[in-house]
């Protein structure tokens, strides 16, 4: 085994992605991002994260919907760093609307990016773990993958998917030292939710403002968005030692939003 684990991180460019990104760096890994933007950007953040943690972080920009996008990530991963020892599968996208009037190709591409991503990329990387006799894997679903929510169908759809494919693989790799689990986050004030608050109050017909009082926080008894450093440090928990023998579960960390 390598001196360091190495991780990759989907969707690590911003939001919980890079909180889970620099959580892992923190603890010593090697982390690849992966994300979509703007490449001047991009470098920044990784150079700063390099900066900032002393670890070894290098950056793909796989489209996560695309299969062989997503061999290339690994494919580059191993090439930089040996091995790939973690994976968090957290990029994802979403789209407000009822159902029958759902865009199709934004159904098409929720589920390939939300669900079926997550899919390739454990395929990709499982034998290698199991070979090795150590690996983790964490997927960032939502308690959308735990209770539902109207005009999301296709995001809550791929959120329990998600925690479908938690607990399959985690029996799958229990007896080779393999642990998968879920992270399950309530509201996380990134752009991925800020970009619902517009889409969201014309579906219902109400304010921004009331859709932050009224629909969103209004699932979560503490009143207050959970914070993306906070599902970072759950993250690098999971892949710590102490959680061992912790495989299989769905971790809501939700202000108590499914405690109802």
């Amino acid at each position: 085994m390598p001196e360091f684990r190495t991780a990759v991180v989907t969707g690590s460019t911003s939001g919980i992605g890079l909180a889970v990104a620099r959580a892992l760096a923190e603890a010593g890994h090697a982390v690849m991002l992966n994300g979509l933007g703007d490449p001047t950007e991009i470098e920044t953040v990784r150079a700063g994260l390099a900066d900032e943690t002393g670890a070894p972080v290098a950056f793909h920009g796989a489209d996560m919907s695309k299969p062989y996008q997503i061999a290339d990530l690994v494919a580059a991963t191993e090439a930089r760093f040996g091995q790939v020892d973690i994976i968090v599968n957290n990029a994802g996208i979403q789209t407000v609307a009822p159902i029958e009037d759902f865009p199709v190709d934004r159904y098409d591409l929720i589920m390939a990016i939300n669900m079926s991503a997550a899919w390739h990329l454990t395929r990709l990387v499982m034998a290698g773990m199991k070979a090795r006799g150590w690996g983790r894997i964490v997927n960032i679903a939502s308690a959308h993958g735990l209770v539902a929510s109207p005009y999301k169908s296709a995001y809550v759809m791929a959120k329990h998917a998600v925690i479908g494919l938690t607990k399959t693989v985690a029996l799958e790799g229990a007896e080779a030292g393999v642990t998968c689990n879920a992270i399950c986050p309530g509201y996380v004030l990134t752009s991925l939710v800020a970009g619902q608050i517009p889409e969201t109050a014309a579906a219902r017909g109400i304010t921004e403002e009331e859709v932050i009082r009224d629909v969103l926080l209004a699932a979560q008894p503490t009143k207050r968005f959970v914070q993306a450093g906070q599902i970072g440090a759950l993250a690098a928990f999971l892949c710590s030692p102490a959680a061992s023998e912790m495989t299989g579960a769905a971790l809501p960390v939700d202000g108590g939003w499914t405690a109802h």
